[in-house]
């Protein structure tokens, strides 16, 4: 373990930070073991050798050696920790030690689902990987999160049975599609066959005993082919960094294999060729001379690197014959892809290219190679949403602010409207407390209560406050006095009067000039743009808007031009 850290600290830009954690966590750790009696200080000291593997800088890896400081530990303990890690390494540090000790708020709901025996579905799932996102708010923690899972996987063997399978559940249900949308491949590979050795174990090892085989023929047959490949790239003067081969995941070929009831025939990628190159160019250089000496399966071509996927994988991948009979998949692709293909987003994030890891975070969503998830997952994932549980592990999205008044509304509308008092975690809070991700909400109702229009005054959601606005209006006092006849008379002509003016305006507005033909027809209602304020006259076209009539513009008009561009499906020709 002492060679393991003075290796970090060799290749560190900051090697006193990384001295100074792990002498803190070695300290911070020496009361705590984990199931297999190894102390925690082995487990972090892994997990930090894997980041700087990864090339991850000093603060990064620092926090990987503190990660777990705070742990199964009382609140006012806490606190002294942090202080004395805020103390010794900083704000920065002390955040994300205490973001990551929160994470473990989404056990909650899956214990509850397995107690239960609920089914799992994509809805619930779905949430839950959100609330991970949004309690960890940084992409160091959820890194260190997965780094350190796989870790726990290798020695799950030490742990109780009941909690192999719970541990197993989460990281395939929610860490194995997370680092997947993180371009983590390897991660993602060794957390999906470790937790399918632990979920279907006789399933495990019937694929391990009749993959054995398939791989050893395939593997024959390819090393057949390389120096085929290789002779025919140096007679068309194609120079190459590397050609490797690596074999499919057991899960992703148990998949597959479900897929084609259980024909391996039917799996051409068991073991794929990586063909490593110096460029883009090249990379299509070499597609072409291995399909001018082998013949391709068309469908079975697909170009990653004009149409990265989602995650931002970015390779070309063939499947060829060779020797008439035997089928061979090939991905060719640069040193930078295949970096990017191994460590995903945070390929990006070398201390060695002097890259902010945090600053740079910020701003990542504007970056080019960064995958389309980070367009839709911010680096502060979901800054208008809080996840919430109820007390049956069921997950409830509240926008940020809401109170357990809006919770209760969330859940059901007589719930809401029998609100009487809100606990957390166990504990009495007000109904204008402020909602949290992972708080464990329960609603204490009462069979007389109503609602108040205090509540008015610090509830979120729309629908809480229509709901308080509905059933207190119900119960406003009458007039205590009789109105005399006339007076009443007078004022339902004033309404009246105001109404029909009121009708009389929204019609005109509507309608617009009856002399306007929309795609050649006439008396369709219309209104008419305020932005450019078309006259008769003008040269003018119409968008169909979704929830409105159509709205006329003025060709010239430079908001119509936007919509143009952006909706050309909604525009219709117009003339006076």
């Amino acid at each position: 373990m002492a060679n393991e850290i003075q290796r970090i600290i060799k290749n560190s830009t900051n090697p006193k930070l990384i001295e100074d954690a792990f002498e803190f966590a070695k300290e911070a750790y020496k009361d705590k073991n984990r199931f297999s009696g190894e102390n925690y200080i082995h487990h972090a000291t892994r997990v930090a050798l894997t980041l700087d593997k990864m090339g991850l800088d000093s603060t990064t890896i620092a926090f990987g050696l503190l990660h777990d400081a705070i742990d199964d530990m009382p609140i006012s303990a806490k606190k002294i920790v942090l202080f004395e890690i805020e103390k010794k390494f900083g704000k920065e540090i002390a955040n994300l030690v205490e973001k990551i000790s929160y994470l473990n708020k989404i056990q909650y709901s899956l214990v509850i689902n397995l107690k239960e025996k609920k089914t799992f579905t994509r809805e619930r799932i779905e949430n839950l990987r959100k609330m991970f996102l949004a309690i960890a708010g940084d992409l160091r923690i959820v890194l260190i999160e997965l780094v350190a899972r796989l870790d726990g996987l290798n020695f799950l063997h030490h742990w109780p049975e009941e909690q192999q399978k719970l541990y197993a559940i989460e990281t395939i249900k929610i860490f194995v599609p997370i680092a997947n949308r993180l371009g983590l491949s390897k991660i993602r590979r060794d957390l999906e066959d470790l937790s399918f050795y632990y979920l279907f174990p006789k399933r495990f090892e019937w694929l391990k005993k009749n993959i054995k085989e398939e791989y050893a023929e395939r593997e024959k047959y390819l090393k057949k082919y390389l120096p085929h490949l290789k002779a025919y790239f140096k007679k068309e003067k194609l120079k190459f960094i590397d050609i490797n081969y690596r074999a499919k995941s057991y899960w992703s070929t148990y998949q597959k294999l479900i897929k084609h009831n259980m024909d391996f025939t039917k799996i051409h990628d068991l073991i794929a060729l990586r063909v490593i190159v110096k460029d883009v160019k090249d990379c299509y250089n070499a597609l072409g001379i291995i399909h001018k000496y082998c013949k391709p399966i068309s469908e079975e071509i697909d170009d990653y690197i004009a149409k990265p996927k989602p995650n931002g994988y970015r390779s070309l991948h063939t499947t060829v014959f060779f020797q008439e009979d035997k089928i061979i998949e090939i991905q060719i692709r640069t040193e930078e892809m295949q970096k990017e293909a191994e460590y995903g987003v945070y390929a990006h994030w070398s201390y060695k290219e002097k890259i902010d890891l945090k600053n740079e975070g910020e701003k990542f969503k504007w970056v080019k190679e960064v995958p389309e998830f980070w367009k839709i997952f911010k680096i502060d994932f979901f800054p208008n949403q809080v996840f919430t549980f109820t007390p049956k592990g069921d997950v409830v999205d509240l926008p940020k602010g809401s109170t357990p008044i809006d919770f209760a509304y969330a859940v059901h509308s007589d719930i809401g409207n029998h609100c009487e008092s809100a606990k957390i975690g166990g504990k009495i809070v007000p109904l204008s407390h402020i909602l949290e991700s992972g708080d464990v909400v329960e609603i204490i109702t009462g069979k007389n209560k109503k609602p108040s229009r205090d509540w008015l005054r610090f509830v979120k959601t729309s629908l809480a406050k229509s709901q308080i606005k509905k059933t207190t209006a119900q119960d406003e006092p009458n007039f205590a006095f009789a109105i005399p006849n006339f007076i009443k008379k007078k004022i339902f002509e004033i309404t009246q009067r105001g109404k029909k003016k009121k009708e009389e305006k929204k019609l005109i507005k509507k309608e617009g000039p009856r002399q306007i033909y929309l795609a050649g027809q006439k008396g369709m209602l219309l209104h008419i743009a305020k932005c450019c304020n078309p006259q008769p006259g003008d040269n003018v076209r119409a968008y169909l808007a979704k929830q409105r009539a159509t709205v006329l513009h003025k060709s010239s008009c430079s908001n119509f031009k936007k919509i143009s561009e952006k909706f050309p499906n909604r525009i219709i020709d117009a003339s006076w």
